[in-house]
């Protein structure tokens, strides 16, 4: 038969599995970016909001019925399935794996610091749009999200 570490072992990978599997789809609470202003083609939106993690440098922009995930350090954006947001109160839950393989085209990527601000600005697509996020910077000068 089976001896009990054999079966010890069987129950440990066992248990190992499904905590890997779960883990990668655990949805994340997204939080809303205060005091932030967005600007599409150099006008307010009429329906927008950004929503921050605790990793730094990861934005999740709702423009209209379209979500954005802008990551600042690698200078990318994608297109998010809004289907697989789901609103909770202020907050939206959302998990990073099910961000898509391939981000969108982002020319004329800009971030500088504009007094209390950072802003960063890019095109979406090659002639698209022009999207601007100004994002509240702390007090010592460094990014808050």
């Amino acid at each position: 038969m089976f001896s009990r570490l054999e079966i010890s072992m069987t129950i440990v990978l066992f248990f190992i599995s499904i905590a890997s599997a779960t883990a990668d789809g655990i949805k994340t609470i997204w939080k809303p970016v205060t005091f932030a202003i967005v600007k599409f083609n150099d006008e307010a939106p009429k329906s927008w909001n950004i929503y921050h993690t605790e990793k730094k440098g990861l934005l999740l922009v709702h423009l209209w019925k379209r979500y954005l995930l802008v990551d600042m350090k690698e200078q990318e954006a994608y297109e998010i399935d809004p289907q697989t947001v789901k609103p909770h109160g202020e907050e939206v839950e959302w998990s990073p794996s099910d961000k898509p393989e391939q981000p969108l085209e982002t020319p004329d990527w800009k971030t500088r610091d504009v007094g209390s601000m950072q802003l960063l600005r890019f095109r979406l697509g090659k002639d698209g749009h022009i999207l601007e996020l100004q994002i509240p910077l702390l007090i010592n000068g460094k990014p808050a999200y």
